[in-house]
């Protein structure tokens, strides 16, 4: 299953997430998967796709984070998932 992972930022944070993610990388357990992220201009949030079919692997992941960052995970599908599910062909 997919998911949108979007982590906001605390105050001041980036340099600190930045600098963690460089030496430790992105401290993710197995069986969850780092598809694509992006970053609005300001550093403040960080959009990032991911995969995985046991949720909880999050919990992990997120502990490690959370001292710089606040998450909220979004279940999402892709855009030909959608179509083909609003065309009744799944």
């Amino acid at each position: 299953m997919l998911y949108m992972v979007i982590e906001r930022f605390k105050e001041g944070a980036a340099p600190e997430v930045y600098r963690r993610f460089r030496e430790k990388g992105r401290m993710m357990p197995e069986g969850l998967e780092y598809a694509s992220s992006w970053i609005d201009l300001d550093f403040t949030v960080c959009y990032q796709l991911m995969q995985t079919e046991q949720i909880a692997l999050f919990d992990g992941w997120i502990e490690n984070w959370s001292d710089l960052m606040e998450f909220e995970i979004v279940s999402v599908r892709t855009s030909t998932e959608a179509v083909d599910i609003m065309s009744g062909r799944t």
